[in-house]
């Protein structure tokens, strides 16, 4: 896009900004066309990117990483040759999709961002379920918990892009992913285009329509998931892992996603969803100009497929294999099209969350303690539980919301200050007498504590929970469940494990930096997700007020000069 097409973009972007105070798949269709490649030219060590691709892969754990790293090979395998952090945190206990991508490009953990989990409950509310998804307008008559009309409203911190856009507003601030609430909170306020998928194509915000790139893709899209397609490849280096694990009535360990003709549902559940994903990001940088004038922009990339694979197949059968094979190819093809194009770009990759195995090939693999959530831990039972213990009831619906995991408890609207404490008191007295719990806190306990500095490996219980614990959205008390305790009572078919613990499996994820010239280095010491966006603003010479991060600038200069002095 032209500078004076961006400059027109101007009055939109401030206001969003006072709301504050906003390639192929897998062979099956051929990527948006490029030109042919040329080298980027020659720049200074003090040149500013003229794009940073923010790439998040959804639940890619550390340990997947640490897995899988000497087979990766094309675009995982380039961002190994540049700044290498093994050990990054999302250094809250809320370990899922939502709050640790509003981690990623405000610097400032959930406690300020206020995404405190994907969603949570509002007991006053008029809905009848009482829930709210992190990402949507829940004031606006057709949003349901069920179909939300998407919106950034409930992130309270500027992402990188808004905080770019505030200072010249021709930056272009860009986003695409299958998930909603990923675009939402690595783009924020003042996205000049942000795309998910939704149902048979990519779509975006209620109030805007389609680009002809978004419908190009969509058309390639219907070309594709109408053809079906076979099995994908196993890699040799997969045969270790490819075996059937049972878990009752189906088994996991051995699918190779043969996609149905017309299956839109399987395709999006895939490896072969990362691979629009990048070809949707390329028609953007195509249609939209990005990295193409003396104004960085940023290009934000949330592949879900490994988090998909993850819960409907765990993550050390052949499943994950494949998707860990199928992802460094589509990294790859995103990172050649930039080559192509002639673009000057500074990466980062890093996760919202990690995650673990099922539980019964954990048990399997040598960890007798991996079980599944005790049924009396449920919302349901709890409360049937507590109203039996304190002979009290709310006036409709049930006495207690959420539950079920580790995370929060909201208890029924209308109760008595003395009826709240008692069945507050009741409430901690079960959950504390219960094997699978490690620790319980009420709100009062968590508005006390303070969000610590230093290593997040070392912090507290307590501290972790902290720094997700914002009084306006989250729950009256807070559970934590044990090590190796996967939420969920039952496995069925698409769901097998997940996350969302406090415990280093589902906190630890690693961090990567890479641009063309840089010098590869790996640093094993702990740092955080909010460390990435002070890192890249240092990278434009963007300067923000103390205060602005939780996190601090990272020196991605293996050389003796400093990339957090420029």
């Amino acid at each position: 896009m032209p500078l004076a097409s961006r400059l027109c973009l101007a009055p939109l972007v401030l206001a969003g900004l006072a709301a504050f105070s906003a390639p192929a798949f897998a062979g099956d269709v051929p990527s948006a066309q490029a030109p042919s490649p040329q080298a980027p030219a020659a720049r200074t060590a003090q040149e500013k990117p003229k794009l940073i691709l923010a790439i998040s892969v959804d639940q890619f754990s550390a340990d997947l990483f640490a897995q899988y790293r000497e087979h990766y090979s094309h675009g995982l395998g380039r961002l190994l040759t540049g700044a290498v952090f093994p050990s990054g945190f999302q250094s809250h206990a809320a370990t899922e999709t939502c709050p640790g991508h509003s981690t990623l490009l405000t610097g400032v953990h959930p406690a300020r961002t206020g995404i405190i989990a994907n969603n949570w409950y509002v007991p006053g509310i008029g809905r009848e379920d009482k829930q709210v998804y992190c990402a949507e307008d829940e004031s606006n008559p057709q949003s349901t918990s069920d179909d939300p009309v998407v919106s950034p409203d409930h992130l309270k911190a500027p992402t990188l892009g808004d905080l770019m856009k505030q200072r010249n507003p021709a930056a272009l601030n860009v986003a695409v992913s299958a998930k909603d609430r990923a675009v939402v909170m690595m783009s924020g306020h003042t996205a000049d285009a942000a795309y998910w998928f939704k149902g048979k194509g990519f779509t975006s915000y209620a109030d805007r329509k389609l680009s002809p790139a978004a419908q190009a893709e969509n058309a390639a899209l219907a070309q594709t998931v109408g053809a079906g397609s076979g099995d994908l490849p196993v890699p040799g280096w997969c045969g270790a892992v490819d075996r059937a694990m049972s878990l009752g009535t189906f088994s996991i360990g051995t699918y190779r996603f043969p996609l149905k003709a017309g299956d839109f549902k399987g395709f999006s559940v895939s490896p072969r969803m990362d691979a629009a994903t990048t070809d949707m990001a390329v028609r953007l940088v195509d249609e939209m100009g990005l990295g193409k004038d003396d104004v960085t922009d940023v290009l934000s990339v949330s592949y879900s497929a490994t988090d998909k694979v993850g819960h409907a197949f765990g993550t050390e059968g052949v499943e994950m294999c494949i998707q860990m094979a199928q992802l460094d190819q589509t990294i790859g093809t995103l990172l050649d099209a930039l080559d192509a194009r002639g673009i000057d770009y500074l990466v980062v990759l890093s996760a919202d969350h990690g995650g673990i195995d099922a539980p019964e090939r954990l048990r399997e693999q040598g960890v007798p303690d991996a079980a599944r959530l005790d049924p009396s831990l449920t919302g349901q039972a709890l409360a049937q539980a507590v109203s039996q213990d304190t002979g009290i009831t709310a006036k409709s619906g049930p006495l207690l919301y959420g539950a079920g995991s580790s995370g929060d408890i909201w208890l029924a609207d209308g109760l008595s200050a003395r009826e709240r404490r008692k069945v507050i008191a009741a409430l901690v007295a079960r959950l504390k007498a219960n094997p699978q719990i490690a620790a319980v806190f009420t709100a009062d306990e968590l508005k006390a504590a303070k969000i610590p500095s230093g290593n997040p490996q070392d912090w507290t219980m307590i501290e972790r929970v902290a720094a997700s614990y914002n009084p306006a959205h989250s729950g009256e008390v807070l559970m934590m469940t044990k090590r190796g305790v996967v939420p969920g009572t039952e496995p069925h078919p698409g769901y097998t494990a997940t996350h969302g613990s406090p415990w280093d499996y589902d906190r630890r994820v690693p961090m990567l930096f890479w641009r063309r010239g840089m010098v590869t280095m790996e640093q094993p010491q702990p740092v955080e997700t909010v460390d990435i966006a002070p890192t890249l603003a240092a990278q434009i010479g963007l300067v923000e007020p103390a205060g602005t991060w939780d996190g601090r600038c990272l020196d991605i200069d293996a050389s003796e000069a400093d990339s957090c002095s420029r």
